[in-house]
């Protein structure tokens, strides 16, 4: 047993590395979740001071033994991480693609990374990396068609059925509002530091019905914010509303338009504000969800990823 930890030992560590951030956790053998550590040294910090050092030393301050198993999603294993796990192409079964983790050569340890799913539909080419991991512990059912929504700066939404990833698309909301808001007009309207957005903000709500009553045409009305602030004098707070309100509206219409309303509750994969603000316009769309918090997916999609690729056992 590993010292500091009463009763069972760490079987395996489980990260999620992104771009700026990185979660650790220290798995046993059963998946229960023994210790935990966050750190602003992502993909970015993790290039400048070696992706094994920045690894090293989180698993040192957990007191991880030295050749403790590591599975690893995320950014870190793309082009410009530490190896490049290659993309599994869809059609795939969600276990085959966690089976697929890239094996990082020439450490102590035995350290695997989570492919990524490439789309190669040649009016469609599209790519994901790390969601791949949340929609495994999302605990989406076997049998079925069911979409997943997973929010973000590149939102994506995928098919699922009979257990596969069928086809997918990202729509990249989060990314648009910040250009919006700092590098065009909307700057002037929205200030320098755009307000925080809730979903019970009623700017958030009328331009969101605005977006989905016309299937997701959002760029004839995004000049109508900075109009609103000087014919109207629509305030700051209010602008930024307007902006969240009227790009995710337009996410929800062209994802319905492209997917259907299914029968089965769109799985709303997400966390803090933005699952809210989610769950507001997926009901005003007059759409069925299920939320799964975002951080416990990926958690859970790590874990199943260890126990496709043997370093912990199977479920019981």
């Amino acid at each position: 047993m590993s010292p500091g930890f009463a009763g069972n030992a760490p079987a395996v560590a489980a990260l999620d590395w992104g771009t700026t951030r990185l979660r650790a956790w220290l798995i046993d053998g059963g998946g229960k979740v023994l210790a935990e550590r966050r750190g602003d040294d992502g993909l970015i910090t993790a290039r400048e001071k070696g992706f094994a050092t920045v690894l090293e030393g989180h698993l040192a301050a957990m007191g991880a033994p030295e050749t403790l198993p590591v599975i690893i999603c995320g950014m870190a294993g793309s082009r410009q991480g530490w190896i490049e796990a290659p993309y599994v192409g869809v059609p795939a079964p969600i276990g085959a693609i966690l089976r697929g983790a890239a094996r990082i050569e020439g450490e102590r340890r035995d350290i695997r990374i989570v492919p990524g799913l490439a789309q190669r539909l040649a009016d469609a080419p599209d790519v994901m990396r790390g969601e791949e991991t949340q929609l495994a512990g999302a605990g989406l059912p076997a049998k079925g068609r069911h979409l997943a929504c997973m929010p973000g700066t590149h939102s994506k939404w995928v098919a699922v059925e009979d257990g596969a990833v069928v086809g997918f698309g990202t729509w990249p909301t989060g990314e648009l509002f910040s250009v919006l808001a700092a590098h065009s007009i909307l700057k002037h309207s929205l200030g320098e530091h755009p307000a925080p957005v809730t979903a019970d903000n009623p700017f958030f709500r009328q331009w969101c019905e605005r977006a989905l009553g016309e299937g997701g045409d959002v760029t004839s009305k995004l000049f109508a914010i900075r109009a609103a602030g000087l014919l109207q004098d629509l305030k700051s707070q209010d602008a930024a509303a307007c902006l969240s309100g009227l790009l995710i509206g337009g996410e929800i219409a062209s994802a319905k338009r492209r997917y259907g309303a299914g029968d089965a509750p769109v799985v709303l994969i997400a966390s803090g504000a933005l699952a809210s603000l989610y769950r507001a316009a997926l009901d005003l769309a007059g759409l069925a969800f299920r939320t799964v918090d975002a951080d416990e997916a990926v958690r859970a999609g790590l874990i199943e990823a260890a126990r496709e690729n043997g370093m912990i056992g199977a479920a019981k």
